[in-house]
């Protein structure tokens, strides 16, 4: 009996040093897959997003130009009215009185002006039969001459008192959208202070204005003075709008011209563009984005967003699997993005393969298994919405998306 128990034991001891032995061998470490998307040559059109602001094409502030009682208002806020369509009416009665009393002035000058000349005229007949005394003659056309200065005096008296008169009619300078009434009837308005009364703006068509980083700004002048964007003509850059709440606008506009002042707060230049707005979806004020079509890039990559990463300078950088099937750590020179993919100018070659999934699980040099991602395929890590954050074709299940800036105004 205690025979077979000491050969148990020994049975038992060897079976689990033979597994302690086992557990302590190690074992070969897997060599990790990736995903990949092989990049060649291509055209791209290069359209830079960018934020702004709509403003009006023309806007009048309606002011007075005279000091009176606001006895009507002729138009109803917010409709459309037309250069010269009265507004308010001021009290007429002080300037119309003023008015009477100059065109009064102006016959008594000109009953005087009739006396004077006739005497003049008497006066040189007589002073060739000295009848007259010279001076009496010289005197008399002196007094016509300032009869005919007293009735020029009365006419722009005349004409004063008719414009002060007409102002108190105020009309709209330009053809536009009127906007609230600053002031109501009864109220009383003064030139001198320049009341504001209303103001009328046309929309249609209307200003958008973006603003860019100066560097970006730079980039763009150096294109336009290039001829390779155009701010006019039948290959005149055109401009898209995406609206407050993610709809497209149905116009396209134009570029215009870039301001050549930097703010030095924010180190942003503005760019305008002009859009037609018949329907006045466009309202002064509106935050907007705009995608400005800045030309074509020939022989450019394209990369997936998720297969591109900054480094801690900004610097854009790939991960490419070489012929060996190990990896390489690439810099890239970006110029912007075309939908969900990056426009890389240099750091690439044709036909490199750029790592898209399993990012996270390599290191340059590594020796990796490289699988071609399928096109069409849905990133991991996709949205709720259904808006992609990775490259078509990242298979891997549990890869994660690569560091990505803003699709907007992308530095090189």
């Amino acid at each position: 009996m205690h025979t077979r128990r000491s050969l148990l034991t020994v049975v038992s001891t060897a079976v689990l040093l033979g597994a302690c032995s086992q557990a302590q061998t190690p074992s070969a470490p897997q060599t990790p897959q990736v995903s990949v998307v092989t990049v060649h040559r291509t055209s791209v059109p290069v359209t830079i997003e960018l934020s702004g602001r709509t403003t009006p094409y023309l806007v009048a502030q309606v002011r007075a130009r005279n000091d009176g009682i606001v006895l009507k208002r002729d138009y109803k806020e917010g409709s459309d009215v037309k250069a010269g369509q009265r507004l308010y009416k001021i009290d007429p009665a002080p300037y119309l009185a003023t008015l009477n009393s100059a065109k009064a002035s102006l016959e008594k000058s000109q009953a005087n002006l009739v006396a004077m000349k006739a005497q003049a005229e008497r006066f040189k007949t007589l002073v060739t039969t000295n009848a007259v005394s010279k001076q009496d003659y010289d005197n008399a056309v002196s007094s016509q001459g300032q009869a005919e200065a007293d009735v020029a005096l009365g006419n722009a008296m005349v004409n004063t008192a008719q414009i002060n008169l007409g102002y108190t009619d105020v009309v709209s300078p330009i053809t536009g959208r009127s906007g609230i009434s600053v002031v109501t009837e009864g109220a009383f308005v003064q030139a001198s202070a320049a009341t504001m009364m209303t103001t009328v703006q046309q929309i249609d068509p209307i200003y958008v204005d973006v603003t860019q980083s100066s560097v970006e700004g730079l980039r763009l002048r150096r294109d336009v003075a290039s001829g390779k964007l155009k701010l006019n003509g039948p290959n005149q850059a055109q401009v898209k709008l995406t609206l407050e709440d993610g709809r497209e606008y149905g116009e396209t506009g134009s570029l215009v011209t870039t301001d050549i002042t930097v703010d030095p707060n924010t180190g942003t230049v503005t760019v305008r563009a002009l859009f037609p707005n018949p329907k006045a979806v466009l309202l002064p004020g509106m935050f907007v984005r705009a995608q400005v079509e800045e030309g074509v890039t020939e022989n450019a990559f394209l990369v997936p967003q998720v297969g591109v990463t900054h480094d801690q300078k900004g610097q854009a950088t790939a991960l490419v699997v070489d012929s060996d099937n190990k990896v390489q750590l690439r810099t890239l020179q970006v110029a912007g993005t075309h939908g969900d993919q990056w426009i890389v100018e240099s750091g690439l070659s044709e036909g490199d393969r750029v790592i898209v999934a399993g990012v996270q699980r390599v290191q340059p040099g590594a020796l990796v298994i490289a699988t071609e991602a399928p096109s069409g395929a849905a990133a991991p890590g996709a949205s709720a919405a259904g808006t992609p954050n990775a490259a078509a074709g990242n298979v891997i299940a549990d890869a994660k998306p690569a560091q990505q800036r803003p699709v907007s105004a992308q530095t090189k």
